[in-house]
């Protein structure tokens, strides 16, 4: 399976944000990322971002959890990254948040159906639950 394909399996949101950005922000750029997909099992980070007070809040305003992964969970997706970050690896030496949150929330079994999209500040990727 590749990008493009029909989406028919749960949905996992991957979500990558710089210190101090708005929930306002983080809302407004997984609401134009989901648009039209069926509805996510949640938001999923990096652990370091847990005092991020706008992930909270953005994940209360879209009525989703909010799941922190570990960052060795992000690391075994290294390989599966489509749009590698400069940033991520400089600062948590891991390619990829968002994009390697949302398929390690499915545990690697996974498809990126949504790359990593970034604007203000916020990064959000989409992934979906592959079976067997």
């Amino acid at each position: 399976m590749g990008l493009g394909e029909a989406v028919s399996g749960p949905l996992a949101i991957g979500v990558g944000c710089r210190k101090g950005v708005s929930a306002e922000a983080i809302v407004r750029l997984v609401a134009a990322v989901t648009a039209g997909l069926a509805p996510a099992v949640g938001l999923f980070t990096i652990e370091d971002k847990r005092d991020e007070a706008a992930l909270s809040e953005a994940a209360e305003r879209l009525a989703l959890p909010l799941v922190f992964l570990p960052r060795v969970a992000l690391a075994a997706m290294a390989d599966r990254i489509a749009t590698p970050s400069s940033a991520a690896l400089d600062r948590f030496g891991i390619p990829s948040v968002a994009e390697a949150a949302a398929l390690a929330a499915f545990a690697g079994r996974a498809r990126l159906i949504v790359p990593r999209r970034t604007e203000a500040g916020v990064t959000v990727a989409v992934a979906e639950e592959i079976s067997g």
